[in-house]
C-alpha cells in the first residue's frame, strides 16, 4: 500500500505550530517555541507549503505534488499556558502510470483539526537571556474526510484528508533566548489510533532550531524590524501503518530534513520562508522519498 502524504500530512501541521509572542526576536518556522503568549492576547498564524515528492524505488514514475495552507490561532490564558487550534487544508495529487498510461489520483479540502495546550513549568529571566522548558498535550481530531474514492476506487490511506480517528499527541520544548540568537529543541509524539480497520504508524519527532539575527547587527530602537537567518534540523519516524491488523511493509521509516530560511521580524507581526531539504531517508518498502518542500508564511499579535 502506499502512504506518499501522511510524512507530509503531519509535517505540515507541525511546521504550523511554531508561534511566537510580541517580541523582536526570531522563532522555529517548522515547530513550537517555548517562549509565551502575553495574557489575554491572540496570535494568528498562516502556513502555506508546497511540497514534491518523485524518487520513486519500484519503476511507476509516481509523483506526489502536496500543497497545504493551515490557519493556527493561539490564546495566552496565562503568562504560562497557551491554548493552540489548527485548521489545515490540503490539495494533494499523486500521478503514476497505470494500465498502460498515466493517471492522477487527487483529494482536496480540510484535514484533521488539532487543539493543544502548552504549560511553562521551568523559567529562567537573566539580563539579555532567558530559558523556558514547556511540555504540550492534545488531540488530532477526525475533522477531515476518510474515504474519497476516485474512478479507480477507493484512494490510498496516504492521500486521504483525514485519518478518520482520534489521535492524541504530547511533547517537550526548550528555548533559550539571548539578544543575538535563539536555540529551540522539541520532541513530540502522536500516537495514531485505529479506524475502519486502518491506523497510521505512531510519529516520533525531534527538531532542533538556531536562529541568529543578521541585521542589524546592533540592536537599535529606530529600525522598524529585524532579519533573522533559521537553520532548523526535523528528524521524524514513524512505525508501519496496520491494515486489519497485519502491518504494512510499505509503510513507515525515517527521514531527516535541514531547513535553512529567512524571517522578517516586528514587535507585532513576522514574515517567513524556508526550504526543507532531505538529508537522509530510509523508508520501509516501497515508500516514496520526497525532494522538497518549501514553506511560507506569517503570524500577527492582537
Amino acid at each position: 500500500m502506499m502512504q506518499p502524504v501522511r510524512w507530509l500530512g503531519p509535517a505540515a501541521m507541525g511546521l504550523a505550530l511554531a508561534l511566537h509572542p510580541a517580541s523582536s526576536a526570531g522563532a522555529p518556522i517548522t515547530f513550537n517555541t517555548a517562549l509565551p503568549v502575553a495574557q489575554g492576547e491572540f496570535v494568528f498564524r498562516q502556513l502555506f507549503t508546497y511540497g514534491r515528492a518523485s524518487r520513486d524505488p519500484i519503476g511507476l514514475s509516481r509523483s506526489l505534488k502536496a500543497f497545504s495552507s493551515t490557519s493556527v490561532l493561539v490564546y495566552g490564558i496565562t503568562s504560562d499556558l497557551a491554548i493552540f487550534g489548527a485548521i489545515p487544508f490540503f490539495d494533494r495529487r499523486l500521478a503514476l502510470n497505470a494500465g498502460g498510461g498515466r493517471t492522477t489520483r487527487s483529494a482536496a479540502g480540510i484535514g484533521d483539526i488539532r487543539f493543544f495546550g502548552r504549560f511553562t513549568i521551568y523559567k529562567l529571566n537573566l539580563p539579555g537571556r532567558s530559558f523556558r522548558i514547556a511540555p504540550f498535550a492534545g488531540v488530532e481530531m477526525p475533522s477531515g474526510e476518510h474515504g474519497k474514492r476516485d474512478g479507480l476506487g477507493r484512494l490510498p490511506a496516504g492521500l486521504q484528508l483525514g485519518s478518520g480517528s482520534w489521535d492524541p499527541f504530547f511533547g517537550i520544548v526548550a528555548t533559550y533566548q539571548t539578544l543575538d540568537f535563539q536555540i529551540d529543541a522539541e520532541a513530540g509524539y502522536q500516537a495514531n489510533t485505529p479506524a475502519d480497520g486502518f491506523e497510521f504508524g505512531d510519529v516520533l519527532r525531534l527538531n532542533a532550531s538556531l536562529q541568529v539575527r543578521l541585521w542589524p547587527r546592533e540592536l537599535k530602537s529606530d529600525v522598524p524590524g529585524f532579519f533573522y537567518g533559521i537553520l532548523e534540523a526535523n528528524l521524524v519516524h514513524q512505525r508501519r501503518n496496520r491494515l486489519a491488523g497485519a502491518s504494512d511493509p510499505n509503510s513507515g521509516g525515517t527521514r531527516l530534513f535541514l531547513v535553512p530560511g529567512l524571517q522578517y521580524v516586528t514587535r507585532r507581526w513576522i514574515i517567513e520562508a524556508a526550504v526543507k531539504l532531505p538529508v537522509r531517508q530510509k523508508l520501509n518498502g516501497t515508500g516514496l522519498k520526497s525532494d522538497y518542500t518549501v514553506v511560507v508564511g506569517f503570524r500577527v499579535n492582537f
